[in-house]
């Protein structure tokens, strides 16, 4: 799409945007009354308008009915669950019976590596990322202690060639392939969460289980954030959260999917809890688990309602917008802003003598997704800028050493937003 580096172009993409009136069901940050541009949905989403009165839904049944709120009201805890799986299976691409909601994030990813890493003689090698979230990263350190195994010859990383910020699929494929023999697990994020960089999650399934390994997905900055194709890929398992993308809130309830041909296998492993046994006989309080035959039969304990409450309260905002629209917007949305950013680089490498900043994210003719990270360059100013953004009511994320992320979504970010963005940004490294 050919784009015009403009305000009043700017202005004409949102007012042709069919998701404009939805920046409306959320609370947009303000300070001295005036909104702020909010360009952190990679870390916390915005709360959703209705999530109060949602939250306030479950309160009045607790104060209603009590314990008796599990099975009584206009929407019974016991059957919440069901509320949230249809918008999320649609999202993750599972059948909904493969997605379960339940703890957070690394909570479940211990979890899953219970049912999935099931190291046996010399196959019991991992495969990741360099420089994954440092959650994966002390996840895996222990788990793999656990075993007794010495973590520096079990995980193996996959990290950017010298001179690169990317990580290139070709060298994830021959890690793979050099230890096919030993590798037990390919545990991978969706997204890189410093770069940006989108990964090609069928590929990397598809090489995993050549090489007769487990493969699984850590997407915290992927659901919700980009279309994935988990029960199509056929990938064994995925987990992430859901305060990100997904605006459920801080310490929001996370998901996890399980492909269907592990609900009933009677070899798989698994850590047990009366929440995950079979909602037929849950309650006659039986010895011996005997696990609920989805997704849903991983759960240890009983939710709360509350954390769903908010969790559907976002949910339902995607359904009413469409999946399929919101992802038309990011990409459009999205493409603009590297736009803007990238002939913003081009002019300071022209006109100044340090460059100001390096876009690490792949482009747009690469598939990526809201996020952009820009690399900081003049030496001994690299957070200036970031702290100028900051004063000038742009809300974007530093992370060091020397990184802006900034990811604006599309459900309640503008077109404008972005242009004044890149506009103050042109400004300040003038």
């Amino acid at each position: 799409m050919k784009f015009e580096n403009t305000l009043e172009y700017a202005k004409r993409l949102d007012q042709e945007d069919p998701l404009s009136t939805f920046r409306k069901e959320f609370i947009i940050p303000t300070h001295n009354e005036k909104q702020q541009i909010y360009f952190l949905g990679n870390s916390l989403g915005l709360q959703p308008i209705r999530t109060k009165a949602y939250l306030q839904e479950v309160l009045d049944q607790w104060a209603r009915y009590g314990v008796e709120a599990f099975f009584m009201g206009e929407a019974p805890w016991l059957g919440y669950h069901d509320k949230l799986t249809g918008t999320l299976s649609t999202i993750v691409g599972a059948l909904p019976h493969e997605v379960v909601v339940m703890n957070q994030l690394t909570v479940n990813l211990h979890l899953l590596m219970v049912s999935f890493y099931r190291p046996e003689g010399k196959r019991r090698k991992i495969i990741c990322e360099a420089k994954a979230f440092p959650s994966d990263q002390y996840m895996l350190e222990t788990h793999v202690k656990h075993y007794g195994y010495n973590p520096e010859e079990v995980i193996i990383e996959v990290a950017p060639r010298e001179g690169e910020h990317n990580i290139r699929i070709e060298d994830i494929l021959q890690t793979i392939e050099q230890h096919k023999e030993e590798v037990a697990l390919i545990l991978w994020g969706g997204i890189n969460y410093y770069t940006g960089q989108l990964f090609d999650m069928a590929t990397i399934t598809k090489a995993g289980h050549a090489a007769g390994a487990k493969v699984g997905f850590d997407l915290a900055h992927a659901a919700g954030n980009v279309p994935v194709q988990l029960h199509e890929w056929n990938v064994d398992f995925a987990a992430w959260c859901s305060y990100k993308y997904l605006n459920s809130g801080p310490g929001a309830i996370a998901g996890a999917y399980i492909h269907e041909r592990y609900h009933t296998a009677p070899d798989v492993q698994r850590f047990a809890g009366w929440w995950g046994y079979n909602k037929a006989t849950r309650f006659l309080m039986q010895k011996g688990f005997m696990p609920t035959a989805s997704a849903e039969g991983w759960q240890l304990s009983t939710p709360s309602p509350l954390l769903y409450a908010a969790h559907r309260a976002a949910l339902d905002i995607v359904n009413e917008a469409g999946w399929e629209n919101i992802q038309a917007k990011r990409k459009k949305l999205n493409s603009w802003l590297w736009f803007l950013l990238n002939d913003l680089s081009k002019a300071t490498t022209e006109t100044t003598p340090a460059k100001a900043f390096t876009l690490i994210t792949p482009p747009p003719e690469a598939e990526r997704g809201s996020q952009v990270s820009m690399l900081m360059q003049r030496a001994g100013k690299e957070k200036e800028i970031f702290d100028q953004l900051t004063e000038a009511g742009i809300m974007t994320d530093w992370r060091e050493p020397n990184v802006i992320r900034l990811a604006p979504v599309p459900l309640y970010n503008t077109y404008e937003e972005v242009w004044r963005f890149a506009d103050i940004l042109r400004r300040l490294i003038g």
